[in-house]
Order: structure tokens, then C-alpha cells, then sequence
């Protein structure tokens, strides 16, 4: 099984990722704003520089969700170990490797190994919680099997 330092600095990477593209969002929204000039179509400008604040808008609602994807990762140390599915825990299932973390979905280390990071309140994770390896849940009418906890 793969380290789970690993997987979270996968997850990092990826709240990174989204925290930088929705700063670069907005800067280029206002930039936009900023060149838009006065024209003597007042209405232009107006269309304009309200279409820009929408645009800046949405990506500071973005940048707000990854700066919350970035605080819950940050409540988890990827180097306590754990015995049962729960937040912070990796688990090997039937289905796959689950990082119990925050909902990103598919990710890969940087040594390639893939994973779903899934947030605690994930349907799969809800039905895992508590789960030791070597037990089994019904998730979805089909049989899931935790083969490892760490």
C-alpha cells in the first residue's frame, strides 16, 4: 500500500493547483475590468465591467472552496496511523485505495500511484466508517471489501 504522506502531498498538490488557477482567475477578471474604457456606448462599458465582476466573483467562490479544501487537509496528519476507516485513514478496498481526506476524486502520486481522495461525508466512506480490515459492507447492492487500514 502506498504511504499515505504521499497521497496527502498528492492532495496538496491538487488544492494548490486550484488555489493558484482561481487567484490567476480573478487577477485576470480585474485586469479586464481595469482596461475596460469608457466608451460613448455607456451601456458597453457598464456590460463590460459587470461582466468582469462576474467573472471575478466566481473565482473568489472557487478560491474560497479550495481554501477550505486546503483547512481540512491541513487538521490531518498523513503520519498517524489508523486501525478503522476514518478521517485521515487510507484504506484498500475491493473497489480500490481510498484517502479519506477531502473530495478531489481521482489523483496519482507523484510516483504514479493512483487513488480516490474522498471527503469523510463521502457515501462510500460513511458506509466504510468504523470498518477494520477484512470486513466487509454492502455499499450500493454490491459487496466491499476493506482489505487494509492505515
Amino acid at each position: 500500500m502506498s504511504s499515505k504522506p504521499a497521497l496527502h502531498a498528492a492532495c496538496l498538490a491538487y488544492v494548490q493547483a486550484r488555489l493558484d488557477a482561481a487567484r490567476a482567475g480573478m487577477a485576470a477578471a480585474q485586469e479586464s475590468s481595469n482596461s475596460e474604457t469608457k466608451s460613448s456606448a455607456g451601456d458597453k462599458y457598464e456590460t463590460g465591467r459587470a461582466m468582469a465582476q462576474q467573472e471575478r466573483d466566481r473565482h473568489a467562490a472557487q478560491l474560497h472552496e479550495a481554501q477550505q479544501l486546503l483547512a481540512a487537509l491541513q487538521k490531518i496528519n498523513p503520519d498517524l496511523a489508523s486501525d478503522t476507516v476514518r478521517l485521515g485513514a487510507l484504506a484498500s478496498t475491493s473497489l480500490g485505495l481510498f484517502y479519506v481526506s477531502i473530495s478531489a476524486g481521482r489523483l496519482a502520486t507523484a510516483a504514479g500511484q493512483e487513488f480516490m481522495a474522498v471527503s469523510a461525508a463521502a457515501p462510500l466512506a460513511a458506509a466504510l466508517h468504523g470498518r477494520r480490515g477484512g470486513e466487509e459492507v454492502v455499499f450500493n447492492g454490491r459487496p466491499v471489501r476493506v482489505l487494509a487500514v492505515s
